[in-house]
């Protein structure tokens, strides 16, 4: 089992071999980064795992330092219907997010000329073994005083994807919207693709693991400084950090990490976290509790699967977690070339049935989730409850992570909760009251747990309009496109709290607080 162990190592440290890593990329990490003994399915304890920790140790003494640029930066065509083009005109975007849903109004008119460029660097997986990932520099460039000179950077952490393929490099979606809020307008934003996604070696995504997704964002920034001289950008000291749903949880994952381990290397102006789950035991607590939200059977094997490569030991094998008809190849099965829909017609995961039909407790409106073929065993579910009961991380408002669980999954989801640090920076909070994927209860404990340790967070829902409200445009924009949808889908004989629902989290909360982000941003201190 070691020896296998060590293969899959250095395949993923075979670009490394012969370098030598700076003492200081190690001290400044995490200890869980550093040390966490490498995963195997077999491997729950004794000298094996001991064997592989110390392999996974030495080999990260050879890799390259993190946040080497291993690739690049090299300049991405762009997609623009019926050709490629290596620069994105103010006018061509304007004609693009024209017609694309209204987006140019949410957008604001585009002033600078856009242009992406890749790059690969060093970084750490979930068990602290060395790998690669990429990442995009998007560049702004043209005549326009906001286009020109030093420049603010923005790290951007993107939103849940299942496509191992993906990469921000490919200017459609979520990577379009970023680049037509923020580079268009005068921001070179830095954007990681993830470890374990694009051109990236590592066979797995540490999903929502906040030492290493801070540890790869950080890297990726360490790559992009080295880069920025050869593209000849010039930036600012104005750092900003955001990111959306998954991104969200990361962006503020990243904060604490650069205020405790990097703040001699890199200073925040501010941040913000937009619909993220950063009440990761709060959220987690509630879903076993019987309100699960939407998306969960493809999020929690992510999530798992990211536990056990950490050494989370949250099961000993995964029908312990898992139901039969899905246990098998299903920590191999995220993220994927292959489509959602075509999984679940496979009968690789449910459609959305998380637990059993008569598994209990169950809240009144949570009944899609409760089903015949289900996801999560009933046994599994039952010992998670009997942990609630016994460890209770609610009963102290003030200190909500000090209640030490003991099943495995909850004491992952309190290691990686974000209530256990103090931002120091200003930083934003922003999302929607009836968010189906996210819920917004994790803005507000975490607003509630940061304002109550001395902190300045700023708490935005988009569905409320407060006196003198400095979000009153985002807002009302919001509203609009709710209303709007609801009276199109209505026309069309479709249910209109469905398809509301639908583009909730993904599209509509998503424009409206990257919107909010930018204002925050642009009215933060230098």
């Amino acid at each position: 089992m070691v020896l296998r162990l060590c293969a899959f190592v250095l395949a993923n440290a075979a670009m490394a071999a012969g370098a030598a890593e700076r003492p200081s990329d190690l001290s400044d990490a995490p200890a869980a980064i550093i040390t966490a003994p490498a995963y195997a399915p077999a491997m729950t304890g004794g000298s094996a795992s001991a064997a592989a920790g110390t392999v996974v140790a030495q080999l990260a003494r050879q890799a390259p330092a993190r946040g080497a640029l291993l690739a690049g930066p090299t300049l991405v065509p762009i997609d623009v219907v019926t050709d490629t083009i290596d620069k994105l005109e103010p006018s061509m975007l304007r004609s693009v997010l024209k017609r694309r849903d209204g987006l140019l109004k949410i957008t604001g008119e585009p002033r600078c000329t856009i242009s992406i460029h890749s790059l690969r660097y060093q970084t750490v997986g979930g068990q602290g073994e060395p790998t690669d990932a990429g990442a995009v520099i998007m560049a702004p460039s043209g005549k326009d005083p906001a286009c020109n000179g030093p420049r603010p950077v923005m790290l951007y952490a993107h939103g849940t994807v299942l496509d191992k393929t993906f990469s921000m490099a490919r200017l459609n979606g979520e990577a379009r919207l970023v680049a037509a809020m923020f580079v268009a307008q005068g921001y070179v934003v830095v954007a990681p693709d993830y470890a374990g996604y694009g051109v990236s070696s590592l066979p797995y995504h540490p999903y929502l693991n906040a030492d290493q997704q801070s540890a790869d964002m950080v890297d990726a920034l360490r790559a992009a400084r080295a880069a920025y001289g050869v593209l000849g950008l010039e930036v600012s000291q104005r750092l900003f950090l955001t990111g959306y749903s998954q991104g969200g949880f990361v962006a503020l994952a990243t904060q604490r990490a650069i205020q405790q381990y990097h703040a001699d290397e890199f200073k925040v102006t501010a941040a913000a976290g937009l619909s993220g789950p950063y009440a990761l035991a709060q959220m987690a607590d509630d879903i076993f509790s019987g309100r699960p939200s939407t998306g969960v059977t493809s999020y929690l094997p992510l999530l798992t699967t990211s536990g056990q490569r950490a050494g989370a030991a949250l099961y000993a094998a995964p029908e312990d977690l898992y139901e039969a008809r899905y246990a098998e190849g299903i920590e191999s099965l995220l993220p994927t070339k292959i489509k959602l829909d075509d999984l679940v017609n496979k009968g690789k995961l449910p459609k959305g049935a998380l637990f059993a039909h008569d598994s209990q407790p169950q809240a009144a409106d949570a009944s899609a989730f409760f089903a015949d073929r289900n996801l999560v065993r009933t046994s599994y579910r039952n010992a998670y409850l009997q942990d609630m009961a016994a460890h209770p991380c609610r009963s102290d408002a003030a200190e909500p992570l000090a209640c030490a669980p003991e099943h495995g999954l909850r004491k992952w989801m309190v290691k990686n909760d974000l209530r256990s640090y103090v931002p120091q920076t200003p930083l934003l909070l922003c999302g929607g009251a009836r968010d189906p994927v996210v819920p917004f209860s994790n803005a507000e404990s975490a607003a509630a747990y940061f304002n109550g340790h001395g902190a300045r967070a700023v708490l935005v829902d988009l569905e409320t309009i407060q006196p003198q409200d400095a979000y009153l445009a985002q807002k009302q924009g919001f509203a609009h496109e709710l209303q709007v949808l609801a009276q199109d889908a209505a026309k069309k004989g479709n249910d209109p709290g469905k398809a509301v629902s639908d583009r909730y989290h993904s599209r509509l909360a998503a424009s409206f607080c990257l919107m909010t982000a930018r204002d925050f941003f642009n009215s933060a201190s230098p």
